[in-house]
């Protein structure tokens, strides 16, 4: 999908007077057409200002996971919503980091895990087999 309001020049928030001047003076008959279709109408504009904000969100979303189109894609009407990678804003190091310390606790709690896991069986196998030898010893009795 194209960014009608990148490739007229115009802002998301244009004025329907912004618009109607931005694609009276466009050169490209194409773009022309579909901005008039799709802007010059209330209610196609609003669905796709909806559609807009979302496909702006996945680019900026992408962006940040420094996922990008490959080079064949550039100046492509798909590419209009992709951004460059936003290494600074990237929290790929800190998501590995997070996961590295998830798994260690894990591995940790695994490791310690069995041992104990040994001692509490014995120890109540002990009491259920003292329980069981003092009931049978007072069955016994009477």
């Amino acid at each position: 999908m194209r960014d009608l309001y990148q490739r007229l020049g115009l802002p998301n928030d244009a004025s329907d007077k912004d618009i109607q001047r931005a694609i009276e003076a466009c050169h490209h008959n194409a773009l022309k057409a579909d901005a008039r279709i799709v802007l010059g109408e209330p209610e196609r504009r609003e669905e796709y200002d909806a559609l807009h904000g979302t496909l702006r969100d996945i680019g900026l979303l992408r962006a940040r996971l420094g996922l990008t189109h490959g080079p064949f894609w550039q100046d492509n009407t798909a590419n209009d919503f992709s951004l460059p990678p936003d290494n600074t804003g990237a929290r790929h190091d800190l998501l590995i980091a997070r996961v590295e310390r998830a798994v260690g606790l894990h591995d940790g709690w695994r490791k310690w895990r069995a041992p104990w896991l040994l001692a509490m069986l014995l120890i109540g196998a002990t009491v259920l087999g003292a329980a069981a030898g003092a009931a049978l010893y007072h069955y016994w009795l009477v």
